[in-house]
């Protein structure tokens, strides 16, 4: 059974995240779906993680198992002729056998946008969380820097999360501004759910002046999610990249390549 991976680009607005729910279409059910006639029968896709409701992603990576060797562009074609515009099969790959879109993964990359302007841009509404007042982005660039390196986050870590541990190592988390918009870049190998918009919340408070910088750092030490900011909302979150290791898929934490 030859194995697949999937890229996919999707405005997640519409939809109740990637992984199937009984309440909500999602991403995993309509991939699922436009599978099925392919194979002529239901197939399982495998996705690079989950994301929530409202959350976008330029690459996010699925794979699974086809009965027949279609070319990949088959597969990409016939994948897009099935799915709503909103989502987007990028690229098709055969890859080994032993590929697992989540399991093969090394780290990913996440984007959040936020429209700070006074007046909200109507073409921004569904991409990016509006936030009036003025933010000082060098205080926020400075409280980011806090979050590289390996640490525990579990402040920023919704309650409730099943995991391991909520150890995890960022390798980047940069605030960049370009007119309105302020961008918060983060790549490590790993994210608990909620955690990006978790840090993302805390930012803004540090933006708005309404804690100081070094608090980040309190609030890692702290483990506790109630000293973390508010969680931001979903609209501003995308999944950039996947990485993967040299000879899957190819990535480095210094060197990102996705497929």
């Amino acid at each position: 059974m030859p194995t697949y991976a999937l890229v996919l680009a999707f405005d997640g607005t519409a939809y109740a995240g990637w992984q199937r729910q009984r309440r909500g279409t999602t991403i995993q059910a309509l991939v699922e779906e436009a599978l099925a006639p392919l194979e002529g029968a239901p197939v399982r896709a495998a996705g690079c993680g989950r994301t929530d409701a409202g959350v976008h992603a330029r690459a996010f990576v699925a794979s699974c198992r086809l009965t027949r060797p279609f070319d990949a562009a088959v597969v990409r074609r016939a994948l897009n002729a099935r799915l709503p515009a909103d989502v987007r099969v990028v690229e098709a790959r055969r890859v080994a056998d032993d590929f697992h879109a989540r399991f093969s993964a090394t780290g990913k990359a996440y984007a959040y946008r936020i429209w700070n302007a006074e007046v909200g841009d109507p073409f921004e509404t569904r991409y990016a969380w509006h936030v009036a007042p003025p933010l000082d982005v060098a205080a926020m660039r400075e409280a980011a820097a806090a979050f590289v390196g390996r640490h525990d986050f579990r402040a920023f870590q919704s309650t409730g999360s099943g995991v391991a541990t909520s150890v995890r190592t960022l390798w980047k988390a940069s605030v960049t501004r370009e007119g309105a918009l302020v961008r918060l870049e983060v790549d490590g190998d790993g994210f608990l759910r909620h955690m990006v918009r978790a840090m993302t919340g805390t930012l803004v408070e540090v933006g708005l002046g309404r804690r100081p910088p070094e608090d980040t750092r309190a609030i890692l030490e702290s483990g506790q999610r109630a000293a973390a900011g508010t969680t931001a909302p979903p609209q501003g979150l995308v999944l950039e990249k996947v990485y993967y290791p040299e000879g899957l898929l190819a990535a480095a934490p210094d060197d990102p390549v996705t497929l």
